[in-house]
């Protein structure tokens, strides 16, 4: 079974930057597609972004496209969610996840491995 390690979590002011990174136990290339989920307090965890196990497939939540690229480095069997311009409402508990199934990332389906979760906190 991989296991996910979420880092780059913290405390940014509003119009800032913050790198998450999500490193994989073993291989995840061409087996695994990977994505982010967050869920903020009070509120249902929501889908933010998702790469397709070849890296070539890449899809995004409304709220966040334009300012959130995902992206992986199977060299380093790690993944990245860059976001730019962060916003109050992104301040949420960030989540890796991975899944066999590019699909199921966003069809509402749970990917089936989840990392532990990384903080992002937003000023305004």
């Amino acid at each position: 079974q991989v296991q996910l390690v979420e880092s780059g979590g913290g405390l940014v002011q509003a119009g800032g930057s913050l790198r998450l990174s999500c490193a994989a136990s073993r291989r995840t290339s061409s087996l695994y597609a990977m994505g982010w989920f967050r869920q903020a307090p009070g509120k249902e965890r929501e889908f933010v972004a998702a790469i397709s196990s070849s890296g070539y497939g890449t899809t995004y939540a409304d709220s966040v496209k334009g300012r959130f690229t995902i992206s992986r480095d199977d060299a380093k069997n790690t993944e990245y969610l860059q976001m730019n311009n962060l916003k109050p409402e992104d301040a949420a508990v960030y989540y890796c996840a991975a899944d066999k199934s590019y699909s199921n990332f966003w069809r509402g389906l749970a990917p089936e491995i989840w990392g532990q979760g990384t903080l992002v906190t937003v000023s305004s």
